[in-house]
């Protein structure tokens, strides 16, 4: 045979097979039918009745109907204009308003603070604390959280938690996570580095395990024993490298800030926000509106109706006395932050389920964010909106057609009074009931 009759055989040969697996495709094939339309609206609930709040406007829909396919929201609109699965679960919502799921940027679920009950904890092992954080990323979830961002846990656990959640093992918030908290020796984190190239190294280190955000304390803490919170440790080079290896990786940093010098230095090197922001002037807030810098408050923690949480874990005189310093500058900083209009993401540095003058800490959170000078829909778009655009999400953080289904009913209009948010009676995420109070799913 010669090389061309080879190759005309070969592609003969080649023909009838693809010519065969197409027929056998189009044999095997038949045409959608109705009831396989209406079998797959068994993975379908509907929300009906609801008045449903579009959090990017304030607008509101009537009588709304949501349809939810799977994980995702497939429709939304008024009653009356969608055609209704066959076959969909459909759960009233009469006299509740709608509005997505919300969502905390500054939570440690292992937290572990001065006092009696981080000194229990003192000997937990990795495995315990992975499984308190467990306990607690559910208790989130069911206080109406539907998304955290986890800034700074111990030895990978956020990591393993995050997988569990993902993959379906455990009930749980949507996970973004920092890793551990790098610093340099001294500083106020876990995780000590010294030197550009060693905390480059750090930040690699936490990114190949998956971290999403980078967090760096760049000043002292309320819990330190040692050191000011309005230091400024890091050298321009240390932190001028983290960053930039961070940003080459397309990963955001945050820092734990009080300090105005030390935020006055990372502004300079693009840094993407800061936590606390405890002390800082109205030149740094002025420049952070200009970068579109973030800030996450965690005002909850320095006013008084943490003192509830800090008795129940034995808080120590002397931690409770830098609280009570720290308190009066940090609400000035939030008031100017808003009237300024910075860039804000609601986080509380809380359990988001923490009791909290009388509801939790996010939801007292964004209570202050109001009495601070917020409208009500600016809070709700704290918890919502924004710490979506924040973490360059385009999938949560509204009641859309394509977005997930993290969805939270409440029975008065938050945008009236934003304290509607304490008696939060129904959470939904990505399709799945985890909460109602009310039984309307069971009907």
């Amino acid at each position: 045979m010669t090389r061309n009759q080879f190759w005309q055989t070969a592609f003969r040969r080649m023909y009838l097979l693809v010519t065969c697996c197409l027929l056998a495709g189009l044999i095997g094939a038949r045409p959608v039918l109705a009831e396989d339309a209406n079998a797959n609206d068994s993975d379908v609930t509907v929300l009906t009745g609801g008045t449903l709040i579009d959090v990017t406007s304030g607008e509101t829909m009537a009588d709304a109907v949501v349809i939810i396919r799977g994980e995702r929201v497939e429709a939304v609109g008024p009653a009356g204009t969608l055609a209704m699965p066959a076959n969909a679960t459909i759960i009233p919502m009469e006299g509740r308003w709608l509005v997505p799921g919300l969502m905390n940027m500054h939570v440690h679920l292992g937290l572990k603070l001065p006092g009696a009950a981080g000194a229990a904890l003192v000997d937990e092992t990795d495995v315990e604390e992975v499984l308190r954080m467990a306990a607690n990323a559910r208790r989130s979830l069911e206080s109406g959280v539907t998304t955290l961002r986890l800034i700074g846990e111990d030895h990978g656990t956020d990591f393993a938690l995050k997988k569990a959640i993902d993959s379906g093992q455990i009930t749980g918030p949507r996970i973004e996570t920092a890793g551990e908290v790098i610093v340099p020796t001294g500083g106020h984190g876990s995780l000590e580095a010294d030197g550009p190239y060693a905390l480059a190294a750090a930040a690699r280190e936490q990114i190949k395990h998956g971290a999403t955000w980078i967090k760096i304390a760049i000043s002292g803490g309320i819990s330190d024993t040692h050191g000011a919170i309005s230091a400024a440790p890091m050298t321009d080079e240390e932190m001028k490298t983290l960053i930039e290896v961070a940003h080459r990786n397309n990963v955001k940093v945050t820092a734990h800030n009080g300090s105005s010098p030390a935020a006055k230095q990372s502004l300079a090197f693009g840094i993407d926000g800061f936590e606390h922001g405890y002390h800082l002037d109205d030149e740094v807030l002025r420049e952070m509106k200009r970068q579109g810098t973030w800030l996450v408050p965690t005002i909850v923690v320095t006013q008084p109706g943490a003192m509830e949480f800090y008795r129940k874990i034995g808080s120590p005189e002397w931690y409770l006395q830098r609280v009570a310093e720290t308190g009066e500058d940090h609400w000035k900083t939030l008031q100017n932050a808003i009237a300024l209009k910075v860039n804000i993401a609601l986080g509380t540095d809380q359990f988001p389920f923490e009791p909290n003058s009388g509801t939790t800490a996010t939801i007292r959170e964004a209570e202050l964010y109001v009495k601070a000078g917020m409208t009500p829909l600016e809070a709700v778009q704290s918890a919502t909106v924004e710490p979506a655009r924040m973490m360059g999400r385009d999938d949560i953080g509204k009641i859309e057609a394509g977005y997930y289904a993290d969805i939270v009913a409440l029975p008065a209009n938050p945008l009236e009074d934003i304290s509607a948010l304490r008696s939060i009676d129904f959470v939904m995420k990505g399709g799945e009931i985890v909460r109602d109070d009310r039984g309307m799913s069971a009907r």
